[in-house]
């Protein structure tokens, strides 16, 4: 059986490898951050009492800004994979905490690196890299793009990133980077662009909210399914030798073109009910994303399998779902 630690497992990513993982039959450990209320919701259905014989998923303590308790887990649980996906992700965020966030998501991948290697370990090493790191560079995007990061968040990124390639060159650790195009599911948080509208739109279709506020419509993305994406990374870990990514479905969508999909799902017209707020925008835009995974296509056989007007139409359905149940009377 194969050891396998997340960090991150309660988020989007972290919830659907793990799902992806247990159905592999690992043993699966998953670095929480200690808070005073649970944030496990996203995991609670696939959550094992550590008390049950042969338990498969456990939980554990830590936190990204404190390097003796990631020494302490790794050196515990000896992994043979690593998929550090924790991070505060949230690029408009960071603009208001840029110290915060260079901390966890970029020294954050460095204490990881750091106790595999004091470990000795042969540990397989993921690291969630971004597609906002290219930031004002030219689409499409590949691996060989430069990157021209436009936020604390993405300089934060392109620090984790280089950090990742030195201790793979420098150290010989098996370390890999996934440039994850922006991804999303009905387990996307609820402030994220793409879950903000089809949440919205469900509960304006049922008379419990009247307007949504968004920043820049114009803004376009390669917007792909989580579920999808969790099985590119565990792709990258299975191969002779490590490499670098770019994971995207190759296809970019404004997020006006994606008002027009969940509200004209419902039979509504999204013009009567969006309201531009400043607040939303960022101090620096960027414009177009759109990734070029023809490598990982090529060496690992990944391909999407989710598109963006079924992911949008699947994300609405599980709002609606969810906020028929909440407002029943």
């Amino acid at each position: 059986m194969k050891t396998a630690l997340i960090t991150g497992i309660t988020g989007q990513d972290g919830s659907y490898l793990a799902e992806l993982l247990l159905s592999k039959g690992y043993l699966v450990i998953g670095l929480m951050r200690r808070s005073s209320s649970f944030n496990t919701s996203r995991i609670d259905h696939v959550y094992q009492d550590p008390h049950v014989p042969k338990a498969n998923l456990r939980l554990v303590y830590g936190d990204l800004t404190d390097a003796s308790s990631l020494n302490k887990t790794i050196r515990d649980c000896q992994p043979d994979e690593i998929y550090h996906l924790g991070a505060q992700s949230h690029v408009r965020v960071s603009f208001d905490i840029p110290e915060y966030t260079s901390d966890v998501t970029g020294l954050g991948t460095v204490r990881i690196l750091e106790a595999i290697r004091e470990a000795g370990l042969k540990t397989k090493f993921y690291n969630a890299s971004s597609s906002e790191m290219f930031g004002s560079a030219p689409p499409p995007q590949s691996e060989a793009t430069s990157f021209q990061p436009l936020s604390p968040y993405a300089c934060a990124k392109v620090f984790a990133h280089w950090m990742t390639i030195n201790y793979r060159t420098g150290y010989n650790l098996f370390a890999c980077n996934g440039i994850l195009f922006n991804h999303e599911s009905p387990r996307r948080g609820e402030t994220f662009v793409s879950r903000k509208v089809t949440k919205a739109a469900a509960r304006i279709k049922l008379g419990v909210q009247e307007k949504l506020f968004l920043g820049n419509l114009d803004a376009k993305r390669d917007w792909g399914y989580a579920g999808d994406y969790v099985e590119a990374m565990w792709m990258m870990l299975q191969q002779s030798k490590a490499d670098d990514y770019v994971v995207a479905t190759g296809e970019t969508h404004s997020v006006r073109e994606l008002l027009d999909e969940a509200f004209g799902y419902l039979n509504m017209d999204w013009k009567r009910h969006v309201e531009i707020d400043e607040r939303y925008y960022r101090p620096n835009e960027v414009d177009v994303l759109l990734g070029d995974a023809a490598k990982a296509n090529k060496v690992l056989g990944w391909e999407p399998a989710v598109r963006f007007k079924e992911l949008v139409r699947m994300m609405v359905d599980s709002d609606l779902k969810e906020e028929l149940a909440k407002n029943r009377p």
